[in-house]
């Protein structure tokens, strides 16, 4: 899926990044479909104390890319991003696909990477999706729709949302979890190219395991994942924290792959929690 080769600067996007505050920085990487203002539940929260740095990636939000890639280049753009605004050293937060591409850059760059914050990702990923129909995307459509309106109606939530693949995405259909599919996850997935659609399921359907070059990350993890998680399974999750040297991990029940629009505050408190025990990596 991803290998070792550097390609030159020359070849990197120049990226559409979201910078906020100030501080130690955190490279806050999203997963597909997504954006860097996706990943709002941990910037918003995070830059009160430190400077966090969230890229569109290449072919997502304004990251416009015209052309087919291969996974490896969103490494080489994130290489050149980081030389740019002059990031020596830097924690990762990547929420799936984004965990995976944090792992990846702690494999390519042990030197500049200090710690791992990895949402609902696996490095061998795999997934227990049912097969979607057509009232599946219909159903969906409609929730996404009303959403955008009234994210709070209870009325949309229980005759279209729970019907809809959204019941595979979220456990906990409260208002909070529908004001961010709405906010976040309508707008990203609406610019996600075919392209990056293409680099992502061309690698997936190569097959994906780093699972045995884990050893080499020696900065500290901190692995969190949805118990329902159909997208990319907690079993996975679990299996990579057990590959990492020095990794805490947290389950957490009756959630989904976007368990942190389900439990916010669970969520930020724990990632809290973590950083103040691994205050060394932040200086």
């Amino acid at each position: 899926m991803i290998n070792r080769h550097k390609n030159t600067a020359s070849s990197a996007a120049n990226l559409n990044v979201h910078v906020q505050g100030q501080g130690f920085p955190i490279l806050c990487l999203h997963g597909h479909p997504g954006s860097g203002s996706s990943l709002s539940v941990f910037t918003n929260h995070l830059s009160k104390r430190f400077q966090t740095i969230a890229p569109d990636l290449r072919g997502y939000g304004k990251s416009r890319f015209n052309g087919n890639f291969n996974m490896n280049d969103h490494l080489t753009d994130l290489e050149a991003l980081l030389d740019r605004y002059q990031i020596k050293k830097c924690l990762i937060l990547g929420w799936s696909l984004g965990g995976i591409l944090a792992m990846e850059l702690a494999l390519r760059l042990p030197e500049r990477v200090t710690g791992l914050i990895l949402v609902a990702t696996a490095a061998r990923p795999r997934g227990n999706h049912p097969p979607v129909s057509w009232q599946d995307n219909l159903y969906t459509g409609v929730a996404a729709l009303l959403s955008c309106i009234k994210p709070d109606w209870r009325w949309n939530i229980e005759t279209f949302g729970k019907r809809s693949l959204f019941r595979y995405l979220i456990q906990q259909h409260t208002p909070t979890a529908y004001k961010y599919i709405a906010k976040e996850a309508v707008p990203a997935y609406l610019q996600t190219s075919a392209f990056a659609t293409r680099a992502l399921y061309t690698a997936i359907g190569a097959g994906y395991n780093r699972l045995v070059d884990l050893e080499e990350i020696q900065c500290p993890a901190l692995v969190l994942a949805g118990e329902g998680d159909r997208h990319i399974t907690v079993d996975a999750s679990l299996e990579t924290s057990r590959y990492l040297k020095d990794c805490q991990s947290h389950c957490y029940p009756n959630t989904a792959h976007l368990f942190p629009w389900e439990i916010p505050n669970q969520v930020l408190r724990d990632i809290d929690r973590w950083l103040e025990k691994n205050r060394h990596i932040l200086g």
